[in-house]
């Protein structure tokens, strides 16, 4: 029963972080797009009232007329739109969907003991500390190089660094799976961080110098927009982070920390076309694409990098072998062995049992899926399947599955 409620608290709050997750997502994309797409306003009334840039758009039947305020508006509406729940929701619903799936399975789903054989509290109060070191390394970063002509620069330099770093040493302390999860979690905390200590605090600052009628320091509007803007390179980063657990290919290479890097800087690569393309579009100035060009160009190069190596020539007994029927018995005896620690009778992962030929058969296609095709199973390999032995899962399954 506790696996069967653990499954369904997975589902729902999967489900609620993926809605958060897209409404922070559209609402920063939107933004982005939005400042990025700003021009000079034409007319001389709205810049004499502080205007420093409009859009004209056109959606769902009708016309918008955007105004940005780079310091302050003359005055304030009685109601101003606040754009903070989507991220502070997106973060509570992912830290508990980490709990549930990585925290509170974590001698599973965390440690692998072929890389680090550590307990697993010591294991969750290192993943917990990942969060807070990222944040306090990346924000000092910000303080201390965001500055002056070249700060930006510097910045991405030395965070993309970091990030190096973390995905190196999550990859050598925790689970693949885990470790890539872990470094998208750490990424995606420091962009709601962003939203809790500086653009919301910001802002509130903002409307309290206006409503006291006392003059707006324009730092809060840069500061935002710096943290705002690392938050939209952050995005495809960590949304390939969150999405890598179902591809074992990625996690499961020989140098995964390397895969993980280079999949990121491609997702921040071609992020950074999209943003710069809406400035370009504006201004009717060539748009960018090299950065998604080169963005591609890695992507293919990993692809290229994790390709299989082809099989060596089977011996004359290995190709009697695979040509031989392979018997129930045979795919029972390996399930048994490698399978059933987590679908028995003790515990069904899942609420899945492959403890009996009934169970076996009426599951033939999950476990071919998972065992042959994605390799994702047993968990972390924790029970040394052999490839050979997947081989012949795979052979039973596709001349049928004959049953017993």
């Amino acid at each position: 029963m506790e696996a069967y409620l653990l499954d369904w608290v997975n589902l729902l709050l999967r489900w609620a972080h993926v809605i958060t997750g897209i409404a922070w997502i559209g609402s920063s994309f939107y933004f982005v797009s939005l400042d990025n797409s700003l021009t000079p306003p034409k007319d001389p009334r709205d810049a004499a009232n502080g205007v420093g840039g409009e859009q004209w758009g056109v959606h769902g039947g009708g016309f918008y007329h955007h105004l940005k305020y780079p310091v302050s508006p003359p005055a304030l509406p009685d109601q101003l739109h606040w754009s903070m729940w989507e991220s502070y929701s997106t973060w509570l619903t992912g830290f508990a969907l980490f709990t549930v799936l990585y925290l509170y399975n974590a001698s599973t789903f965390l440690i692998d003991k072929t890389l680090f054989d550590w307990t697993p509290a010591a294991a969750v109060a290192t993943a917990l500390g990942f969060f807070v070191a990222f944040w306090l390394v990346y924000d000092t970063i910000c303080r201390v190089f965001g500055r002056g002509r070249h700060g930006d620069a510097i910045v991405g330099v030395l965070v993309f660094v970091f990030i190096v770093f973390a995905a190196w040493l999550s990859c050598h302390l925790f689970a693949g799976r885990a470790a890539f999860l872990l470094v998208g979690a750490m990424v995606a905390t420091t962009m709601s961080a962003n939203v809790f200590f500086w653009i919301i605090p910001g802002q509130r600052k903002v409307v309290a110098a206006i409503q006291a009628g006392a003059p707006v320091d324009p730092v809060h509007g840069q500061r935002g927009k710096q943290r705002s803007v690392h938050n939209t390179y952050f995005t495809l980063p960590v949304l390939f982070a969150m999405l890598s657990n179902h591809y074992g290919f990625t996690y499961g290479s020989a140098h995964n920390w390397l895969v993980l890097v280079a999949i990121m800087a491609a997702g921040a690569l071609i992020r950074m076309s999209f943003v710069l393309r809406h400035k370009a579009l504006a201004y009717a100035r060539p748009v960018p694409w090299h950065y998604a060009v080169i963005g591609t160009l890695v992507l293919a190069g990993v692809v290229f990098a994790l390709r299989p190596a082809p099989p060596p020539a089977p011996t004359a007994a290995q190709a009697a072998a695979a040509a031989a029927p392979v018997s129930f018995a045979q795919v029972q005896a390996v399930i048994t062995q490698r399978c059933t620690l987590c679908h028995g009778a003790t515990m069904q992962s899942k609420n899945l049992r492959f403890d009996s030929a009934d169970q076996i058969e009426k599951h033939a296609q999950e476990i071919y899926q998972q065992a042959v095709v994605l390799k994702a199973m047993p968990m972390n390999n924790a029970t040394r399947i052999t490839d050979a032995e997947r081989a012949l899962i795979g052979r039973w399954f596709t001349a049928g599955a004959p049953p017993r």
